[in-house]
């Protein structure tokens, strides 16, 4: 009986030494990222990392009073290193259907659009009949490139994959691909706006699917119900403090494109 009581007691310390583990402030956010998309993320020359999503990440942090730790990622969406624990979180990624199968995703940070950029004398449009027998870039693992392969490819375009949005860019321009699907911010800074990008545009209308999404979020474990809703809470607080107007401003979010 005594022995019964012993083993009680200890179930008893046992658990509360778990709620009291569970309850503990969190002392900082492991935020993946893949550092060469700017002007989202990406390196400067001193090989610091800027851009909106670093800033918004750290602004959040700041907001929750934690240390932010940010992990060099080779492609954003790396499920099993985020299941695995090796961060918690991964910063910037469109909430797509097939996405939240996996994990969780915070409310969104800010709305994208998804066009396609050729040669202005290509007359391409973002259509299968007008894209058949073209190449067209995407980078690999992207939402653009799960869209491409299930929309596009069975018509007969070819759809090129690449590792870096750099070499994306530079088979653009050298004639190795005709045409990309990208992100419209992302696009516009990698090469419209740059002497090498004047013979280039947005061809036809933006591109919308469930595959490609209309905005960014950060994605969570599915279990982490506790860093998604403080996640959520703090973005609220930036919105209302006018910290989050602030950071967006200067990237021209809400500029339409020529030709939309």
């Amino acid at each position: 009986m005594a022995l019964i009581h012993l083993c009680a007691v200890l179930a008893l310390l046992l658990s509360t030494s778990a709620v009291a583990a569970d309850v503990q402030p969190r002392r900082e956010i492991r935020f993946a990222v893949a550092a060469h998309f700017p002007p989202f993320q990406s390196r400067n020359a001193q090989g610091q990392l800027v851009g909106l999503n670093i800033e918004l990440g750290n602004a959040l942090c700041e907001q929750l009073n934690v240390r932010c730790t940010w992990v060099d990622q080779v492609v954003m969406e790396n499920f099993p290193a985020l299941e695995a624990r090796q961060f918690d979180a991964i910063m910037g990624m469109a909430p797509t259907c097939s996405r939240r199968r996996r994990v969780s995703f915070t409310d969104d940070l800010y709305p994208i659009t998804t066009r396609l950029v050729a040669r202005k004398t290509s007359g391409l449009r973002p259509d299968r009949r007008s894209l058949r027998g073209k190449r067209v870039g995407v980078l690999v693992r992207s939402n653009r490139e799960a869209f491409a392969l299930s929309k596009w490819a069975p018509a007969g375009v070819i759809i090129r994959s690449f590792w870096l949005n750099d070499q994306l860019v530079q088979g653009l321009v050298s004639g190795d691909i005709d045409a990309t699907l990208q992100g419209a911010v992302e696009i516009r800074e990698a090469l419209l706006d740059t002497p090498q990008g004047l013979d280039f545009d947005y061809m036809g209308p933006p591109v919308s699917s469930g595959l490609l999404g209309n905005s960014v979020a950060i994605a969570v474990r599915k279990t982490d119900t506790a860093l998604r809703n403080e996640l959520n809470h703090a973005l609220e607080q930036l919105m209302q403090n006018g910290e989050y107007q602030r950071i967006l401003q200067p990237y021209r979010l809400d500029v339409l494109p020529p030709h939309s």
